[in-house]
Order: C-alpha cells, then sequence, then structure tokens
C-alpha cells in the first residue's frame, strides 16, 4: 500500500512537469537540428528588414528592395518578428535566429501540453503531443509565423478554455491580440475565430444568462479589433493580410502555399486519416460547432500545407473537453502538483547555460540552396542593375543589396506577376519570359542553373553566359538585336 501510494505521487509529480519537459524536449530536438530553422530564403529579408528598422527607427511604407515595384506602398505587418530576428542575429550570428525560433516553437507546443494535461488522460495527450512536431516539421522555420505561434496557442486557449466553461472571455487576453497583430498577419484567424466559439459558449450558458453573455462576447469582439490595429499601421494591417489571402493562382506557385497531396502519405495526411479512423472505432461525438471549428482547420491544412501547424495546435485545443469526457480522465489529474519555483529557476539556469554551449559548438547555416554565394560575388562585379531573379533567390539578393526582380514578399508583387514570373522561369509560357525580359528592360538574368528558363538562354542570340556553378547561372544581354534560338 505505502508504495502504491508513493507511486501515485509521483505520478502526479510527473504530471504536474509534463509541459515543461515536452517543453524542453521539443526545444533540444529543434537545437540539434537548428540549421534545418534556416532551410528558408525568406530568412534573409526578414532579419535584413528588421535591420533597416532598427537603423532608421521607422517602419516601411513602401518598396525598398526591388527595381519592379520600387517606391510602391507596402507595409510589413510582421514587423516586431523581423526586429526580433534581426535583434537575435545581431547577438548571435545565426545561432541567435536559431535559438529565438526554437524557444517560441517549444513555448507553444508546452502550453498546448499544459492545457491537454487539465483535460486528458495522459495516453491521449502524449499521443497528441508526438503528433503535434510532426505536422508542425514542414513549415517549423525560423520567420515570423513561429513567434506568433505561442500567442495564437494562449489565445485560441483562453478563447476554448471560455466556451468550455459554458462562460465569457478574460479581457485580460486582449493584449495578445495587440503583440499577435504585430507579430504576424495570422491574426486575422484569431479574430475569425471569436465568432463560432462564442456561439457555442453562448448556446450551451444557461437561458438567464445568454444575453449577458452575448453583450459580454461582443464588446470582446470589439475590444479584440481594436487591439487588432494597435500597430504602426493602424487599421491597415488587417487589410493587408486580406490582400494575402486574394492573391489567387500566385499562392500555387509557392510551396507552403499548395494544398495537401495524398498521393504521397506525409505527417499532415496520416494524421488526418488516423483520426479520421479512430472517431470511427470509438465513436466520438461533438457538439455542432466544434466539428465546424475542427472541419475548419482540416479545411485549411488541406487547402494550403503551410497551416497545418494550425490543425496541430489548435484542432486539440477545441478536442480536449469533449474527448476527456469520452475517453476519460485520470482521477488524479486534479491534484498534479506543479513546478516550484526553486526547480523553474534552476532549469531555466540549466536552459540557458545548455544554449550557450550548444551555439558555441554548432555552426548554423542557411542552406547552401538558397544563398549561391559565389554567383552573387560575380554578379556584383558586373554592376548590373535590373536583374531577372529565381523566386527562390530573392531574399538571399536581399541580403546582399542587390536589387530583385521578385521575392518573398507576394503581396506586393500580386498575382499577375508571380504567375507570369512562375511560367516564364519554367517555360510554362516561353513567350512570357521574353515579354519580361523586353518590358522590364533586363540586363541579366539570375537562375538556378537547372531551371528550363536558364537552359533556353543557353541557346539564345544576344544573351551570353558569364557565370555558372552547380547552383546559379548568370546570363547578361549582348548588344545584339533580336532573340533568336541557336
Amino acid at each position: 500500500m505505502t508504495m502504491s501510494l508513493a507511486h501515485a505521487t509521483e505520478v502526479r509529480k510527473l504530471d504536474g512537469l509534463l509541459p515543461l519537459w515536452v517543453g524542453i524536449g521539443v526545444y533540444a530536438l529543434l537545437l540539434a537540428v537548428g540549421s534545418g530553422l534556416l532551410n528558408d530564403p525568406d530568412t534573409y529579408w526578414q532579419i535584413t528588414l528588421g535591420q533597416w528598422m532598427l537603423d532608421h527607427h521607422a517602419v516601411p511604407r513602401t518598396d525598398l528592395y526591388s527595381f519592379t515595384m520600387q517606391g510602391q506602398p507596402w507595409i510589413s505587418t510582421q514587423w516586431l518578428a523581423q526586429v526580433a530576428y534581426a535583434l537575435a542575429y545581431n547577438i548571435g550570428g545565426w545561432a541567435g535566429p536559431v535559438v529565438l525560433a526554437a524557444a517560441s516553437a517549444s513555448l507553444a507546443i508546452a502550453l498546448l501540453a499544459h492545457f491537454l494535461t487539465a483535460r486528458l488522460a495522459r495516453t491521449p495527450t502524449l499521443i497528441i503531443l508526438a503528433a503535434t512536431p510532426a505536422l508542425m516539421a514542414g513549415h517549423m522555420l525560423a520567420r515570423p509565423h513561429v513567434l506568433a505561434m505561442p500567442i495564437m496557442v494562449a489565445w485560441v486557449a483562453g478563447l476554448v478554455a471560455a466556451m468550455d466553461r459554458k462562460g465569457v472571455p478574460s479581457f485580460w487576453l486582449l493584449p495578445l491580440m495587440a503583440l499577435w497583430a504585430n507579430l504576424h498577419g495570422g491574426f486575422v484567424l484569431g479574430l475569425a475565430l471569436i465568432g463560432p466559439i462564442a456561439l457555442e459558449a453562448i448556446w450551451h450558458a444557461p437561458k438567464d444568462k445568454q444575453a449577458r453573455a452575448l453583450l459580454h462576447w461582443i464588446v470582446f469582439g470589439l475590444c479584440a479589433l481594436a487591439a487588432s490595429c494597435i500597430t504602426p499601421y493602424g487599421w491597415e494591417a488587417l487589410m493587408a493580410s486580406r490582400r494575402i489571402l486574394s492573391l489567387g493562382a500566385a499562392l500555387a506557385v509557392i510551396g507552403e502555399w499548395r494544398p495537401a497531396n495524398f498521393g504521397k502519405a506525409g505527417p499532415l495526411e496520416f494524421s488526418v486519416l488516423a483520426a479520421f479512423a479512430f472517431v470511427l472505432w470509438r465513436g466520438i461525438r461533438l457538439p455542432p460547432m466544434r466539428i465546424v471549428l475542427v472541419l475548419g482547420f482540416v479545411y485549411m491544412a488541406l487547402g494550403h500545407v503551410r497551416n497545418a501547424e494550425v490543425l496541430a495546435l489548435l484542432a486539440p485545443l477545441v478536442l480536449a473537453k469533449p474527448l476527456g469526457e469520452q475517453l476519460g480522465r485520470d482521477d488524479d489529474r486534479d491534484v498534479a502538483s506543479s513546478p516550484g519555483r526553486l526547480l523553474l529557476a534552476g532549469i531555466a539556469l540549466c536552459l540557458i547555460a545548455g544554449t550557450v554551449i550548444v551555439a558555441s559548438i554548432r555552426q548554423y547555416t542557411p542552406s547552401e540552396r538558397a544563398a549561391p554565394i559565389a554567383a552573387v560575388d560575380a554578379l556584383k562585379k558586373l554592376n548590373v542593375s535590373r536583374v531577372f531573379n529565381d523566386y527562390d533567390f530573392g531574399g538571399y539578393l536581399i541580403w546582399r543589396g542587390v536589387p530583385t526582380f521578385i521575392d518573398g514578399r507576394t503581396e506586393l508583387f500580386g498575382e499577375k506577376l508571380m504567375v507570369d514570373h512562375n511560367d516564364a522561369s519554367g517555360l510554362a509560357k516561353p513567350d512570357n519570359l521574353f515579354r519580361l525580359l523586353k518590358d522590364y528592360e533586363i540586363n541579366a538574368t539570375f537562375m538556378r542553373t537547372e531551371s528550363a528558363a536558364t537552359k533556353l538562354l543557353d541557346r539564345i542570340d544576344g544573351w551570353e553566359k558569364v557565370y555558372s556553378d552547380e547552383l546559379a547561372t548568370i546570363h547578361v544581354r549582348k548588344d545584339v538585336p533580336g532573340e533568336k534560338v541557336k
């Protein structure tokens, strides 16, 4: 009996510490694969823009980096995250953005674990927490959306907690919305979720309290909308997010915006099918509005693979309470102990020391495929000003101070130019290539060596190959009229 009681006590202690250990485990894993967080060319221009803001003590309102859209209106709804990454880079080199992104992602998962442990038994909690990093892995990059992840989890957890208790949310959540709106344009999702969650909470509230709850939710929603406008751009941030979502066909040419592909099973496809099978097996029942919310998250993830983290982090919040009621909860969960301040302080010191040691030993570097260093060195020696570049090279060109034809700021260039550039570089429409080279008075091209456009320019009179390596090739326009295939 004594041994059983001692064992139960230890289990409760472990339950109380589970979110902490989960966060530490994810953080350690991300530091171990740290260079993988830098496998995106957008990280270059995000840091460059952040440094510009630090230097000028201002936020951008026009395009600063391309020659195609130079001076056109453009704002950065991610300005605070970009400044944070620039500061991190200034402090620790490439290790800085890696540590910042890893800490933010692990905090988001720890917050999710904290929410689940109060509502679910250990086994389903651990299964969900094991699947979450796998779903997030494809979009786990040192970019602004990662810094917004813990804010997103905390915001939605606050709303769902109000829904769980058939009550109203605390106005103390509003600073989270203001912070989210300055970190990433995804704050629009946080605003959109207020409506359906409010409907669910009001519908199940006691009849005599529904009118008051409705008024409270309406006031909260209006305050949240106002909080989202507390940015250097005011309400313009809302419009910028809408422009990104209205890019139409342009989104289909960017890998992270493409739909899920069930032709080959990955973490997302496997998770959706496994969850569907589990629901059929156990006969899980959900209230109507929670079904709508979960289906919405699934639709977002299947429509654009970048939204897999939304499904991974937010769907469990909505499902936790009904799953706990139908699958059962551990009897000792309510008395699970929380970590003491002394323990937390000791762990924090160990994490800081471990981070410094790992960051000093590991040499974190971005992917070479996004950083054609030698090719840009050769390009800058040519002193050309109008370069038709590969989309993936745009971030590094900004980093090196070369004006771009196109880059990762998709909403700036618009649907037509994005699609035209994609069709030109891939020769889906060869005429587009010659039209863009002529209309924009291009005097050099800077494309991937294996691209179809590069291979065609090798055979076109009027263009000369002046540099080529396994990653990038440079062609310059000759003073020869006409563009004829050799």
